[in-house]
């Protein structure tokens, strides 16, 4: 290592001791014949300091020091005098005497200042994302996203939940929003699509015997974009076989549990309470009810149940799917599928935190003649169906068990954790509300030779000023 201590761990302990800090100059201070840093790191930071007498060398070389420069210091642990201790530090009560310094990296005078207040843009933070990261509030927000990943796996791990990965690279199954499409270049004029959710995969795992399955998700849609939405965007995926509802309430409750506890060092209160979806409308007039005036838990979750199986789209006069297609309905509504389609309920179920959705799930349909009978009720035809969802059909034929799960936007409930207006917040490498990334500029052109590859043309576009 080339360094012995980070800079936010040096104590009064440490008095006497000969250290080395590695980190990025937060601040300098020249007195004369004193010049003091504060040497930062993730950590925390360090004051450094200057003196001739010490080492002309390490002095000399401190006055060509400017904010970001990354240096490495060698020194001794001294008290700070009388006076200038600062509380607010863990390393408030001490200082290097520096008698080595090393310039790793320069660094041009930055666009913004390294510091909590800040008035600048929000593309502009983008941009220089990477700078952006090194303030401490920001970088809390992805401390807290780890420590948040971890609670999971625990706790998740620890019920016989089997980690598993999905492709990337699949099939265009619109659910709904619109597929991120990849092209082919080995099958020309065929596309993958990019994963709106794992759905069908994870229902092919129920299939195979895998009984409790997670991922971290990464998933992809094409949508307008809001403050909480991005077209890339992480979810908790979680599905189980041979289960009920209360079973994934409960497993659910009990992982929220274990995350507020980690996080927030809060104790959250069992069971969260129900409310139908008919209800919900007709006291909020929405499906994300705020219960937090009602109940007095900072943290109000409820379990939305009983929504409509299916929605009417007046525009195109036809029925659709409320959540997904692979919803199973209430057992005592089957009669009513073919005369009265708007009264069916189905068995699904959204998660709700203070107004926000924080993911859904349902029982799915695991008999194949029920799925067959809601893609034609949703104008699907058989042979549409076995083109665009042949191979869980198939599957289906071999022996598939009651299941059932629940997806949760990370990006979200992080968003609500870490106390903050947007999941721009929250998320390392963000786009832009026009789905755009200031650091990279991406999207943008590729060249000819790439595209003749992919057996692409593209028509000129006129773009909007």
């Amino acid at each position: 290592m080339l360094r012995t201590h980070n800079c936010g761990q040096l104590k009064s302990s440490d008095i006497g001791k000969e250290v080395i800090l590695c980190g990025w100059v937060g601040s300098r201070r020249d007195h004369g014949k004193l010049i003091f840093i504060d040497v930062r790191d993730r950590y925390g930071l360090t004051q450094v300091v200057f003196i001739p007498k010490e080492s002309a060398d390490a002095y000399t070389a401190a006055q060509d020091l400017r904010s970001e420069f990354v240096i490495k210091v060698t020194g001794k642990v001294n008290p700070r005098p009388k006076g200038t201790i600062n509380p607010k530090l863990v390393t408030g009560e001490v200082e290097i005497l520096a008698t080595k310094l090393e310039i790793i990296n320069p660094s041009l005078t930055p666009p913004f200042e390294i510091a909590e207040d800040l008035d600048i843009t929000e593309e502009m933070r983008l941009k220089y994302r990477y700078l952006d990261l090194r303030r401490t509030s920001v970088f809390n927000n992805f401390l807290m996203r780890h420590k948040l990943y971890q609670a999971v796996r625990s706790y998740l791990n620890k019920n016989d939940f089997i980690e598993c990965e999905t492709p990337i690279l699949t099939k265009s199954t619109p659910e709904g929003a619109r597929d991120y499409l990849v092209p082919s270049r080995v099958n020309p004029g065929l596309f993958y699509a990019l994963p709106q959710s794992p759905q069908l995969f994870k229902q092919i795992l129920m299939v195979a015997g895998i009984d409790r399955y997670y991922q971290i998700a990464k998933c992809f849609r094409d949508e307008d974009l809001r403050a909480d939405r991005q077209p890339e965007f992480t979810q908790l995926d979680i599905e189980m076989s041979f289960v009920q509802e209360e079973d994934i309430f409960s497993l659910t409750e009990g992982l929220y549990q274990a995350i507020f506890k980690e996080l927030k060092g809060i104790d959250l209160k069992v069971p969260f309470p129900r409310m139908s979806y008919a209800q919900a409308q007709k006291e909020f007039n929405c499906d994300k009810p705020d219960l937090r005036q009602k109940l007095n838990t900072e943290f109000a979750f409820v379990w939305v149940v009983d929504f409509p199986l299916f929605k009417y789209n007046e525009e195109e006069k036809r029925w659709e799917s409320e959540h997904h297609p692979f919803t199973a309905p209430r057992q005592e509504d089957l009669e009513l599928m073919d005369s009265q389609p708007e009264k069916v309920l189905s068995r699904s179920y959204d998660l709700v935190l203070n107004g926000n959705e924080l993911g859904s799930g349902s029982i799915r349909i695991h008999d194949q003649k029920l799925q067959e009978k809601i893609f034609s009720i949703i104008g699907i035809t058989r042979e549409e169906a076995r083109t665009r969802f042949g191979f869980l059909l198939e599957a289906f034929e071999f022996g598939a068990p009651v299941h059932g799960g629940v997806a949760f936007g990370m990006d979200r409930l992080l968003t609500i954790l870490a106390n903050q207006s947007s999941i721009r917040e929250v998320i390392t490498f963000p786009k832009t509300q026009k789905a755009f990334c200031p650091l990279t500029n991406a999207p943008s052109q590729v060249d000819e030779k790439q595209l003749n590859e992919l057996s692409i043309a593209v028509k000129p576009i006129k773009r909007r000023e």
